[in-house]
């Protein structure tokens, strides 16, 4: 079999302009949509933050400098302006990955909400940590008993967080990303 320039240059360009067009179609779509998922994400934030700190009329961002650099935070004010709490958005490493997580504490030191904003957690194991069974367990544990701990099986007492089955590395990850904002709200507590 004898191979001539013209069988090996035909398809080579061929499929070169097949990337240049798939590539500028992508970068086109990506043009177009990043406003709008910018906007979602933000708008998932927003009512993230409502639900972690319920009792919070309104948000005022915030920065924190720390050692790993400046630290977005929220503060939560009521209808009559005084402090409800504030929110943090903290990250730990899981099982398949960084799982994002937003954290409410009220004024007197109580956790009063988590969510979890991202992960790549395993469906159905992991993935659960998003249940509210889970998160659940966080709401009304005070800065006084962190930091959190995790116990695999039995019953969760003061302090304590019961793992899923077969994902405590995940509820390991979510306590770990808590702790942080306890230690978070403790350094704005402190000034």
């Amino acid at each position: 079999m004898k191979i001539d320039a013209k069988s090996v240059l035909i398809p080579t360009i061929t499929l070169f302009l097949i990337c240049v067009i798939v590539t500028g179609l992508l970068a086109g779509t990506n043009a177009i949509t990043k406003d709008q998922i910018a906007a979602q994400a933000a708008e998932t934030e927003r009512v993230s933050r409502t639900m972690v700190l319920p009792s919070a009329a309104d948000f005022q961002e915030n920065t924190l400098s720390g050692e790993d650099g400046d630290i977005v935070y929220y503060t939560g004010v009521d209808s009559s302006g005084n402090t409800a709490g504030y929110v943090f958005t903290t990250e730990a490493k899981g099982y398949g990955g960084t799982v994002q997580v937003m954290t409410g504490l009220d004024g007197e030191g109580k956790v009063s909400g988590v969510v979890i904003l991202s992960h790549d957690e395993t469906p159905g194991l992991g993935a659960n940590a998003e249940k509210e069974e889970f998160r659940s367990q966080y709401v009304g544990q005070s800065v006084s008993n962190a930091p959190l701990s995790v116990v695999k099986s039995g019953q969760a007492g003061e302090g304590q967080i019961l793992a899923i089955t077969g994902a405590t590395i995940t509820s390991t990850a979510v306590t770990d990303a808590v702790n942080q904002a306890v230690e978070l709200y403790s350094l704005v507590k402190e000034g």
